[in-house]
């Protein structure tokens, strides 16, 4: 199982992130992005990864 971190002072809100993978990310009401879940299961890896660089600002990674 991998583990989604985020800058949160890196994010801008443009939700890239949550346009890829709802089911993590969402924008919040402060326009910053928040994890709906930090956990990713093997299964979904490659379909959070996908998302996690998508961020322009590189404010999300993803560790195994």
């Amino acid at each position: 199982m991998s583990t989604v971190h985020v800058d949160r002072p890196a994010c801008e809100g443009i939700g890239m992130c949550e346009t890829q993978a709802h089911e993590y990310f969402q924008i919040g009401d402060d326009g910053l992005v928040d994890l709906v879940t930090p956990e990713v299961p093997d299964g979904d890896r490659d379909y959070v990864r996908a998302a996690v660089d998508s961020c322009p600002m590189s404010a999300l990674r993803i560790v195994d």
